[in-house]
């Protein structure tokens, strides 16, 4: 019985854990979202979103709902600051401003030279590796995943 009841507690701390970033559970968010989807994401109002959308926005699969989640995550933050409170993450991840489609644009840079370094070393072992060594297609076939 002991046993049960410690697994319950440490599911539950782990629950709490998994709860989101205290930007996520602020009342203020979430009810922006909701206003904000309500209004913007359905019908008359999402063709006009989309209309009005940049095609690389589109493109690279910001939707009405994650413009929502933007747009509200500053209001969010804005309501913090004046307050005098620090700035809350949201998602687990700190505000910034979205610079073309990119929300965290040193982190896409970063992104981008970690899979370029990537193909070139995978480029590199296939150059200096014979095809007929025992291990050549597991490690190019890992490059190839884990460059995904």
């Amino acid at each position: 019985m002991a046993g049960w009841a410690a697994r319950l507690v440490l599911l539950a701390g782990a629950a709490a854990l998994a709860s989101g970033s205290q930007g996520d559970r602020e009342p203020v968010y979430r009810d922006c979202v909701l206003k904000c989807e309500a209004q913007n994401c359905s019908g008359g109002a999402l063709k006009h979103f989309r209309s009005r959308q940049p095609i690389y926005m589109s493109l690279a699969g910001w939707t009405c709902r994650d413009d929502c989640k933007y747009e509200c995550m500053w209001v969010t933050v804005g309501l913090y600051l004046r307050e005098g409170h620090k700035v809350p993450q949201f998602h687990g991840k700190w505000p910034f401003s979205r610079f073309l489609f990119f929300q965290e644009p040193a982190s896409a840079v970063a992104s981008f030279l970690n899979g370029l370094a990537s193909l070139v070393m995978l480029c590199r072992y296939r150059t200096f590796v014979p095809v007929s060594s025992p291990m050549y297609h597991t490690c190019v076939a890992f490059a190839w995943l884990s460059g995904r």
